[in-house]
């Protein structure tokens, strides 16, 4: 009775786990299924859970006046400068707040909480007005300063509590070795840190990914939106109503630069976690 006990423990909380994982899964198979089907369909009475004779019609609407193309260009554009140039002053600012000591440190870290607290939307006019300012309004480069602002606290926080957690030990032995400060840190500490890097980009891409609010007072123009802003245009066809079909469509390809990066940092993440093993 004592063995099977933990047999049925583990049956039990794998059963709990599919069920996790059945309900969390259940609502992107919803919106890819229902980007097979013609509008009646998806507005029918009777829900289709398996979409049998699928069309492509969805995709092809999507696809129509390369408005798509162009959006994708710009969310990309600006996601990945976002990222790279966060994660840059991010981790520039952890370690600067983690490895040495000065005045005004802890108000810093204060600081950095209290920006977290400001909600967005307080900030819109003032941003445009910054941004009008200074000619960059409808520009990859304007729109990626905000968000690597909106962003930014939270990275420097999430990386500072990574490189305190790598001990001050392992860069003083190599420097013992004969390294320098610089070498013991990039040789010893850097690949310990490459998780916490990981993970604040993940973040960071996300954030910047899905962001609409922003780019909707920082992109005005037309040929210069990102993909969500660039979405609601088949919420707002007064001849038609909400085209579901093309928006389910839009939303499967919007997912699919997310899916990819994942699968790229799921990788690297693994390596990362043993990257930084102490030999005996």
């Amino acid at each position: 009775m004592a063995r099977r006990t933990p047999f049925v423990a583990r049956l039990g909380a794998d059963v709990v786990g599919l069920v996790v994982l059945l309900i969390c899964l259940f609502p992107v198979y919803w919106m890819v299924s229902r980007s097979f089907l013609p509008r009646n369909r998806i507005k029918g009475e009777s829900p289709e859970v398996v979409p049998l004779h699928g069309t492509l019609d969805n995709y092809r609407t999507v696809f129509d006046d390369g408005s798509f193309a162009k959006a994708l260009v710009t969310s990309l554009s600006v996601t990945l400068l976002t990222v790279v140039v966060a994660l840059l002053f991010a981790f520039l600012a952890a370690v600067a707040v983690s490895r040495f000591r000065f005045r005004g440190r802890w108000a810093f870290i204060a600081v950095l909480l209290v920006i977290q607290m400001i909600p967005a939307e307080a900030l819109f006019i003032s941003q445009y007005k910054m941004l009008d300012g200074m000619g960059l309004l409808n520009s990859v480069i304007g729109l990626t300063l905000v968000y690597v602002a909106a962003v930014l606290p939270f990275t420097v926080w999430t990386l500072r509590s990574f490189v305190e957690g790598v001990p001050r030990e392992l860069e003083e032995a190599a420097m013992i070795d004969g390294c320098s400060r610089p070498q013991a840190f990039f040789q010893v500490t850097f690949p310990l840190l490459a998780p916490g890097l990981i993970a604040t980009g993940v973040f960071a891409f996300i954030q910047a990914w899905n962001e609409f609010t922003l780019a909707v007072v920082a992109m005005t123009d037309p040929e210069k939106k990102t993909l969500p802003v660039w979405l609601v245009a088949f919420t707002d066809n007064r001849s038609k109503g909400v085209d579901w079909g093309a928006i389910m469509a839009s939303s499967t390809l919007i997912t699919i630069p997310v899916i990819v990066f994942f699968m790229i940092v799921q990788h690297r993440m693994v390596t990362g976690l043993t990257a930084g093993a102490v030999k005996g």
